[in-house]
């Protein structure tokens, strides 16, 4: 049994198929499939069912994979601490954004982190908040920069920050000359949405209620679009075709009159986010957490209200 074989069968769980395991491991899916073979040989079980366009985990083959994943981790810890015994910066630490924060806050925090602590670059990935949660218990990544609400996962939870929520219009819509727009109001408006997945979409919709009840009928919202990136919508709000819902940290700090957007700030009581540092309770390097804790509240994002970095961390 080996760490390569093991990480074979995590790899499969989690993509169902046995190409696209192979993909993710960088490697043949003859030489994976062999592997996996091999260690079912030696522990004497089935750990998949094969046939169909899914590949399915046997009842032990869960357990098993569980214990796994456990394994990967501390395997990844012992380097950790041996780096952590010389200089607990020294090294990269592997982070995880999310698609709504990434551009937003990392233009600012690599900078900060290259002043503040040079021996640690970082090894970025963003991705959406489930494949993240995944990542972090397979010890891929060491921490996480997501949104709450997250699924209790036994991990660590920073807040960082709260961000409130704006309305992009046209500048030529009639709600582009209000001070304040409610969530009422946006019910009869065609409204551009990210893409299933994206949790800044759920949380839209769990903060302006009346776009979830209005979504599914011929009234409230006329129609719903989808974009794949925050951008991509600015640019289809600019366009003319409807209007949507920022988060601040997206909007430009200083106003120019050439831009074709509008941004609204919503009527009391604001919706807003609460973006949190998410890490692994057995992470070894906590000297590089609280580094890139203190590099992220010297940040200074459009309308962004820092929490106390002195805070409890859950």
């Amino acid at each position: 049994m080996t760490l390569t074989e093991l990480k074979y069968i995590v790899a499969v769980a989690r993509e169902r198929h046995f190409g696209r395991a192979a993909e993710a491991c960088f490697v043949s899916q003859p030489t994976l499939s062999v592997a996996i073979r091999k260690l079912e040989d030696e522990l004497g079980v089935t750990l998949f069912e094969r046939g169909g366009t899914e590949v399915g985990v046997t009842p032990i083959g869960e357990r098993i994979v569980a214990q796994a994943q456990k394994v990967l981790e501390e395997s990844a810890n012992l380097k950790e601490i041996a780096k952590q015994g010389h200089d607990p910066l020294s090294g990269a630490l592997r982070v995880g954004v999310i698609y709504t924060i990434g551009p937003y806050l990392l233009p600012q925090l690599v900078p900060r982190l290259i002043e503040i602590a040079p021996q640690m670059p970082l090894l970025l990935q963003e991705y959406f908040t489930v494949r993240l949660l995944e990542l972090l218990r397979q010890g891929e990544i060491d921490c996480a920069i997501m949104a709450l609400p997250l699924p209790d996962a036994g991990l660590t939870i920073q807040p960082l920050y709260d961000e409130p929520f704006v309305v992009a219009v046209p500048k030529g819509h009639p709600l582009a000359s209000r001070s304040r727009v409610n969530a009422e109001e946006l019910k009869s408006e065609t409204m551009l949405l990210l893409g299933t997945g994206h949790c800044f979409r759920d949380q839209v919709l769990e903060v302006c209620p009346e776009l979830s009840r209005f979504s599914a009928t011929t009234e409230g919202i006329q129609r719903t679009f989808e974009g794949s990136s925050l951008e991509t919508i600015r640019h289809m709000v600019a366009s003319g075709i409807g209007i949507t819902v920022l988060p601040m940290s997206s909007i430009p700090p200083q106003p120019d009159e050439r831009d074709l957007l509008r941004y609204i700030p919503f009527e009391d009581p604001v919706p807003d986010r609460r973006v949190v540092l998410a890490w692994r309770k057995s992470f070894p390097r906590t000297a590089a957490i609280d580094t890139l804790i203190a590099a992220i509240h010297a940040c200074r994002l459009n309308g962004v209200a820092m929490l106390d970095p002195s805070a409890q961390a859950a």
